[in-house]
């Protein structure tokens, strides 16, 4: 059975973060930093190169297969800020729609900045995606 590529490591988070690029979204990755810790109570760490992650959970799937991921967090990557909250968001439509404008992936949000959200919903998404996934899985600090 394949191996996960992606890990939790010890690079430096806010490191990772002031390397952004371009400064909107610098200071968008500094205030979801910011909302993740409050919200999730966790402290961040890098998940891969690129994925700020708040929380783990592992996992065992009814096939065998089994892993570790991160509980929730984003990435900011060049087109959007990426927001994952597992397992997904079949059941978020009525936070979703108050939320303003965004996209869906299979498990993650992706948002072009957060001006174009209102941060108190967002809030409100991933608290109740943290709870969800308490519900499947035992979620710990990283």
């Amino acid at each position: 059975m394949a191996e996960n590529k992606t890990h939790f490591n010890d690079a430096s988070v806010a490191g990772f973060l002031q390397a952004v690029a371009h400064p909107v979204r610098r200071a968008d990755a500094l205030a979801l930093d910011a909302m993740f810790r409050r919200v999730s109570g966790f402290e961040p760490r890098m998940f891969g190169p690129t994925i700020v992650g708040y929380g783990r959970y592992a996992y065992t799937y009814g096939s065998g297969y089994s892993g570790t991921c991160q509980a929730t967090g984003f990435s900011p990557r060049k087109a959007h800020q990426v927001i994952y909250i597992m397992p997904g968001y079949q059941d978020f439509s009525h936070i979703l729609k108050r939320l303003g404008k965004h996209k869906l992936g299979k498990s993650c949000l992706y948002i072009n900045k957060l001006a174009d959200v209102e941060m108190a919903v967002l809030e409100e998404l991933v608290a109740a995606g943290l709870a969800d996934l308490g519900k499947r899985w035992l979620v710990e600090p990283t």
